[in-house]
């Protein structure tokens, strides 16, 4: 079968078309082999800046990035390492992407997220309901000198976070502060073994 240079120059338009304008997965016919060309995520999530609770926090962490972002969206193995996280069920196989789900329990809490944006080594974020509280959770990776610098952000909202807005600040806010740091000492010791 051959394929004019003009059939050519409009699939690849479309294709881009729709590439970029996020509407569907194009599909591009090259000779006998079908290609699937995804679309480029260019929007960025973030949290809730408006939520009554919100969490920001840091940590630099001194293991290669992808040993970082292995260990964090390995979600299952989360219980191995983060002991304030009970039990976690994928209910998407694979990878995290956009569009993933999984279920997991924490300080009493069953929450189910679902995945918004996952860029391999830049950003993750994910969201959920969790008992009337709404998160948006937001991870940022940025390679340095030193190792990684991993920044994480949270927003609440919900009629929960309303009545007893102090002491959930304070639950997000140590929280927050835990995972960070049980990030970085898991991510430093697969690095270092």
């Amino acid at each position: 079968m051959r394929v004019t240079t003009a059939a050519k120059s409009a699939v690849l338009t479309t294709t881009l078309i729709l590439a970029t304008t996020g509407t569907a997965a194009a599909l591009t016919d090259e000779g006998p082999t079908r290609t699937i060309v995804a679309p480029h995520h260019t929007t960025d999530v973030h949290i809730d800046e408006s939520a009554p609770v919100i969490t920001r926090d840091s940590v630099l962490i001194h293991a290669p990035l992808h040993t970082v972002w292995k260990v964090q969206t390995d979600v299952a193995n989360w219980p191995s390492w983060q002991p304030d996280v009970d039990v976690v069920v994928k209910d998407t196989p694979g990878r995290l992407r956009p569009g993933s789900v999984f279920r997991w329990s924490t300080e009493g809490l069953d929450i189910t997220s679902t995945v918004k944006q996952a860029d391999y080594g830049k950003r993750l974020a994910w969201g959920g309901p969790a008992q009337g509280i709404t998160a948006v959770h937001v991870w940022t990776f940025t390679p340095t000198r030193n190792g990684v610098l991993v920044h994480t952000e949270e927003s609440w909202t919900g009629a929960p976070v309303l009545a007893n807005q102090a002491a959930l600040q304070s639950a997000l806010d140590n929280s927050l502060h835990n995972w960070v740091n049980n990030l970085k000492h898991e991510a430093e010791t697969q690095a270092a073994g």
